[in-house]
């Protein structure tokens, strides 16, 4: 069986057949030409299908152990086209520390249609079984979760979910194809914010989505061409380039991350650290049996959390910013940036103090991200 480092490089189409070129070209085509009125043809509007675009829907598709993969936009659009296979008064289970562009869509875009949602905690299994009701469809986890690093049990939550007759959706995001496969764990589809690690270089924002059920790929697939977020050839071209190097650079941001994280434990001015790798994560052994790898973010509280805006601002090797997965360590503040969105009181309920702090760890000299952050420390 072909390694996954092997098919990050040659997986999907990895070239072009005409031409012999090693890297797919960029078709910017918008229409294509038909022979005959009426035939069947590979492709006829670039909304419908594009080669370049295929290219990466087939390489998500082959990473994840997919049968069909679509391109979206961004990641926000591929999560609004799974969540449109749903109809009004349908009620889905969503992670309770959810991302908050996420949360806004649910809460704010598709609440006006009539979908029904509840916001529980998946690591507490219990939880799951009393809050389906009749009209309950599907399970949307993430794992590791943004921000808090929960690990939900893939395997376990799917079961519970086919034993109801619900589908079980999994962002995939934070861990990647390289570190993790939820369809193989028993999930049904599979999201990537591709903006993050497929991507890979800060530089292109795009969604990627796959699943193992032709049912649900043909439901995707009207979704994608009906609502019409696809990712443009250019950025599919460059989503593709990133994820060649995605096995050397997942196992870098890991192994600084693990560092990084054994330094925020030791330091008597960090709190709490969230990071699945340690032994002392709640889910340290279900991410043991699910992971390959342990990934590149992390999260902490300073015990003074009036310092955070202090700390992250004296920070010159981490960049404050929003997004992660990019060769370059980020920091930035989830209650003011990325889940700015969620009400306080709703943000706190789940974990989300606002003197969170969360990493991306990037694949620098990992002496350099200590040296900065000590530096850092000394500043507060």
């Amino acid at each position: 069986m072909t390694s996954l480092k092997t098919k990050v490089i040659h997986g999907g189409i990895s070239g072009d057949a005409t031409t012999g070129a090693v890297s797919v070209p960029v078709f910017h085509a918008s229409t294509f030409k038909q022979k005959t009125l009426g035939g069947q043809v590979l492709y006829d509007y670039a909304r419908s299908g594009n080669p370049t675009r295929e290219a990466l829907e087939k390489l998500i598709a082959e990473l994840e152990g997919g049968i069909r993969g679509f391109a979206f936009a961004t990641g926000m659009a591929g999560i609004h086209a799974v969540l449109s296979i749903f109809n009004a008064d349908d009620h889905i289970l969503f992670t309770d520390d959810l991302y908050g562009g996420t949360f806004r869509l649910v809460t704010k875009v598709m609440s006006k249609i009539g979908l029904e949602y509840d916001f529980i905690d998946l690591t507490q299994l219990d939880q799951i079984e009393s809050k389906i009701r009749p009209n309950t469809k599907a399970i949307y986890l993430e794992t590791p979760s943004n921000p808090l690093l929960k690990i939900v049990d893939i395997e376990t939550v799917s079961k519970i979910a086919k034993s109801h007759g619900l589908l079980t959706i999994a962002d995939n995001t934070f861990a990647s194809p390289y570190f993790q496969n939820p369809l193989t764990l028993g999930a049904d589809i599979v999201l990537h914010s591709a903006t993050k690690y497929l991507g890979g270089h800060s530089d292109v924002v795009s969604g990627l989505v796959t699943t193992n059920s032709e049912e649900l790929a043909d439901a995707i697939y009207l979704n994608q061409n009906s609502i019409g977020a696809v990712l443009g050839p250019d950025d599919s071209w460059l989503v593709q380039r990133g994820i060649k190097t995605l096995a050397l650079r997942m196992e870098a941001h890991a192994a600084n991350a693990a560092k990084i994280a054994d330094f925020l434990v030791s330091n008597e001015k960090v709190e709490k650290v969230y990071y699945p790798g340690l032994a002392s994560h709640p889910g340290h052994e279900i991410a043991l049996k699910q992971m390959s790898g342990f990934g590149g973010m992390i999260s902490f509280e300073l015990k003074d959390d009036s310092k955070v805006k202090t700390f992250v601002e004296s920070l010159n090797i981490f960049t404050l910013a929003e997004s992660l997965g990019g060769v370059e360590s980020l920091i930035e503040v989830p209650a003011i940036m990325t889940h700015a969105s969620i009400p306080k009181e709703q943000r706190e309920a789940s974990g989300i103090k606002d003197g969170l702090i969360r990493v991306s760890v990037g694949i620098e000299d990992v002496k350099d991200l200590l040296d900065d952050l000590e530096s850092a420390f000394e500043m507060i």
